[in-house]
C-alpha cells in the first residue's frame, strides 16, 4: 500500500490494485503549486469525495473527465457532480460499502458541513462523511473534515483500523491536540497521518503536538507527492 499526500485534505491511496483519489484538489491548492499534477493523477481508478466544499470538489469533474475515473460520494453530492459531467460511480450513503477490486470502502459519519456554489448560489450537497478503506491487509480510517465526535467510538471498535488519516489543521476541523486525544480515546492506530493542515496561515503548520500526544504510534508527517509505504 502507498499513501500519497496531494496537499491539504487530498490523498492518493494505492491499495489492492486500485488507485483511489480522495478529495483531489489540484488547481488553486497552494500545496500543489509547482508540483507534478500528472503524477498525482496518473492511473487513477476511482475518485471519492467526502463533502462538497470547494477545496474538496473544485477539480472533481475535470479530473474525472481527464482520467476516466468514476466519482463516488454521498447520494446528493454524487448526483450533483455526475450532473456536472463527472463519470458516474456510486451514489451511496453512510453505512454502505462499495467494492473496488480487492479494496472496499465504507462510508461513515463525520461532523462538519457540506455545500457547493452552483450557478452562484450556495447549494446543500448531502451530509459530510468519512471513509473506512480496507485492502492489502490494512484498514484505514479516513476522517474527512470533522471535529471530535462520539461516532468515533463505534467506528474504532467495529472496524479496528490500524491506520488513521486525520484532518488535524484546526480552525475548520480538529487541531493536532484534539486529533491526538481522539486517536487515544477511540482508536488503536499503529500509524497516523495528519491532513488538512499547512495549506493556509490559519491552519496548524506542524504535527509535532500530534506526535507528542501519541507515544508509541508512528505519526508520519506527509510530504507532497512522496509515497508513504505501509
Amino acid at each position: 500500500m502507498q499513501i500519497i499526500w496531494l496537499g491539504h485534505g487530498s490523498f492518493r491511496i494505492e491499495i489492492g490494485g486500485e488507485v483511489l483519489l480522495i478529495d483531489p484538489w489540484i488547481n488553486g491548492n497552494p500545496m500543489m503549486e509547482g508540483q507534478d499534477a500528472d503524477a498525482a493523477l496518473k492511473g487513477a481508478t476511482q475518485i471519492l469525495v467526502t463533502h462538497g466544499h470547494f477545496d474538496h470538489t473544485n477539480d472533481i469533474v475535470e479530473i474525472s473527465q481527464k482520467t476516466g475515473a468514476p466519482v463516488s460520494a454521498i447520494f446528493e453530492l454524487a448526483a450533483l457532480l455526475t450532473g456536472q459531467g463527472a463519470k458516474e460511480g456510486h451514489a451511496f450513503n453512510k453505512g454502505g460499502t462499495v467494492q473496488f477490486g480487492e479494496a472496499s470502502v465504507t462510508m461513515v459519519p463525520a461532523s462538519h458541513s457540506s455545500s457547493m456554489q452552483v450557478d452562484g448560489r450556495t447549494t446543500y450537497t448531502g451530509m459530510e462523511t468519512g471513509l473506512v478503506i480496507k485492502g492489502d491487509g490494512h484498514t484505514i480510517y479516513f476522517s474527512g473534515d470533522t471535529c471530535i465526535m462520539a461516532d468515533m467510538a463505534w467506528i474504532g471498535e467495529y472496524f479496528q483500523p490500524d491506520i488513521g488519516i486525520l484532518s488535524a489543521g484546526g480552525y475548520f476541523t480538529m487541531d493536532m491536540e484534539q486529533a491526538a486525544w481522539a486517536a487515544k480515546k477511540y482508536f488503536a492506530f499503529k500509524t497516523v497521518i495528519p491532513g488538512h493542515y499547512r495549506t493556509f496561515p490559519a491552519l496548524e503548520q506542524s504535527a509535532q503536538v500530534l506526535a507528542e500526544g501519541l507515544p508509541g504510534v508512528d505519526v508520519i508527517e506527509p510530504q507532497v507527492l512522496q509515497p508513504i509505504t505501509l
